[in-house]
C-alpha cells in the first residue's frame, strides 16, 4: 500500500484541511494561485495528465513532487528537475539551548516573510503562501531575520518549510530554534512532522537529523511551464534554488 507521503501533493489537496485551497477538477489539482504552485494528477493516464495542463499558470510554473516517475503532461515543458530527500520525524531532539527569541509571525509581517522569502528563496513562496500554516520568526530591532513555518498537509502529517536565515544571520541557532518551535507544535496535534530537502544539500540535512528527522524516502521534483513561457521564467529567476527545495 502506498504511503501518504509519497504523494504529498495530491494527499494535501484532498485532505480535510486543504481542500479548500484547491483549484481543478478530479483528475489535477493544484494549489490555489498565489498560495504556491503545486500541482497533482489523480494517476498519470492521459486524461489526468491533459488535466494538469489545462490547468491556470498565472506565475508562469507548476511543480510536482512525486516518489515514483511521472509523463510530462502535454504540452508542459520541463524547467528543472531534482531529487529530494524526504524526511520525517516523530520524536523530536531539542535544538541546542540559545538564548533566541522566537515569536509568531502575523498577516502584518507578510510583506517582510515575502521579501526574506524573495532574498533566501527557500522554495517557491508567493504572496499568499504564508497563511498555509503557522509561521514564526526572529526578529533585530523589528527587522525579520529569520522564519520556519507549515506547508503541505496531509491528514495526520504537516510539512515543515520556508525555513530561511537573511545572509547577515547565519551561523547562530536560528533555523535549529525556529524547526524546534514548528515541529512541536505539530507533534502536539498529534501529528508526523516531514520536510524537503535537496538531497546533495549534506548541511541543512546534517541540521534535521539533529533535531531527530529520519530519511523517509528520495522524491522527484519537477518545475514544469508552457514552453512558450520558458524563457521568461528563467529571466525572472522564477525556479527555487536553495536549502529546503520544492
Amino acid at each position: 500500500m502506498a504511503h501518504p507521503l509519497d504523494r504529498p501533493i495530491w494527499n494535501a489537496l484532498t485532505s480535510a484541511r486543504q481542500a479548500s485551497l484547491a483549484v481543478g477538477t478530479g483528475a489535477a489539482l493544484r494549489l490555489a494561485p498565489g498560495y504556491g504552485v503545486f500541482v497533482a494528477s489523480v494517476d498519470q493516464s492521459p486524461e489526468s495528465l491533459a488535466a494538469v495542463s489545462a490547468l491556470e499558470q498565472p506565475e508562469g510554473l507548476l511543480a510536482t513532487v512525486e516518489a515514483e516517475p511521472t509523463p510530462v503532461p502535454p504540452g508542459l515543458t520541463v524547467l528543472k528537475q531534482a531529487v529530494l530527500t524526504q524526511m520525517a520525524l516523530v520524536d523530536l531532539i531539542p535544538a541546542k539551548a540559545r538564548n533566541i527569541a522566537v515569536e509568531p509571525l502575523t498577516e502584518a509581517d507578510a510583506p517582510a516573510m515575502l521579501a526574506l522569502a524573495t532574498l533566501t528563496e527557500p522554495g517557491p513562496f508567493f504572496d499568499r503562501t504564508h497563511r498555509l500554516g503557522d509561521f514564526f520568526g526572529v526578529k533585530q530591532d523589528g527587522r525579520l531575520l529569520a522564519m520556519a513555518g507549515e506547508r503541505l498537509k496531509p491528514d495526520g502529517f504537516t510539512e515543515v518549510s520556508g525555513v530561511c536565515v537573511h545572509p547577515d544571520a547565519r551561523g547562530r541557532g536560528y533555523a535549529g530554534a525556529l524547526m524546534e518551535t514548528v515541529v512541536a507544535r505539530i507533534l502536539a496535534r498529534g501529528e508526523t512532522a516531514f520536510l524537503h530537502s535537496y538531497a546533495d544539500n549534506a548541511g541543512a540535512i546534517a541540521l534535521y537529523h539533529s533535531l531527530g528527522f529520519t530519511v523517509r524516502a528520495q522524491m522527484r521534483m519537477r518545475m514544469l511551464t508552457q514552453g512558450d513561457l520558458a524563457q521568461d521564467v528563467l529571466a525572472k529567476g522564477g525556479l527555487a534554488k536553495s536549502a529546503e527545495g520544492a
